[in-house]
């Protein structure tokens, strides 16, 4: 019971995180002006979150080991998956891909260095570049839904996690391990990206740097 409340948030949250998806899903087929079957490596990413994509694309998807289902499901789409580090797609060559894609995964990769290293993978392994990371500013953080969570002092932080990881220990390790990013970084890692600002009730709820396809500079 002590966690009841917090599984329920959870999934009370579902429906507006669907809608959310959805609502950027069509900003990313607008934006990048998706016409359909193109070649797009999804780093960090799950095959259910392309079943909001109505234009059929060819999809691989990249995780860790043990990340991926044991096999791709049903899709209108063309999956596959494979087992690489976004930070360093070593079976992939350059510009391989029509569009390196990322969605709330830049920030979980580690410090600094390793976010550096997977911008320089996204931006080599394709032309064009989606990827997306939640704000800092936003109120309700996005991974632990605590209100201005990257706010609170060091000490208050660890004792939540402290008790958090007694009941949900491989959340606990994605929260306590995430390292968020600052618009102005994502700008810095993407410097030749334009910059879209997702908000919500007057808020920035995500930053996504992207390069176009057929966009030069």
């Amino acid at each position: 019971m002590k966690y009841a409340i917090f599984h329920t948030l959870m999934r009370m949250k579902q429906p507006f995180s669907r809608r959310a998806r959805q609502r950027r899903m069509q900003v990313f087929l607008d934006r990048m002006n998706i016409q359909g079957g193109e070649r797009i490596i999804d780093l960090g990413g799950a095959p259910g979150f392309w079943d909001d994509c109505p234009v059929k694309l060819d999809i691989t998807i990249v995780n860790l080991p043990g990340f991926n289902p044991e096999e791709a499901p049903p899709s209108h789409h063309s999956l596959t998956m494979l087992v690489g580090d976004a930070c360093n797609v070593e079976f992939a060559t350059d510009q391989s891909f029509d569009i390196a894609f990322s969605n709330s995964v830049i920030e979980h990769v580690g410090d600094e260095i390793k976010q550096a290293e997977m911008a320089r993978e996204a931006r080599r392994l394709a032309p064009a570049y989606w990827v997306q990371t939640p704000s800092i500013w936003f109120p309700i953080e996005a991974h632990c839904n605590m209100p201005f969570w990257w706010f609170y002092p060091e000490s208050v932080k660890d004792g939540f996690i402290r008790r958090w990881r007694r009941k949900l220990p491989a959340w606990t390790e994605m929260v306590e391990t995430t390292t968020v990013l600052l618009k102005s970084h994502m700008q810095d890692l993407f410097p030749d990206g334009q910059t879209w600002t997702e908000w919500k009730f007057g808020f920035p709820k995500s930053y996504v740097l992207y390069k176009a396809p057929g966009k030069t500079n």
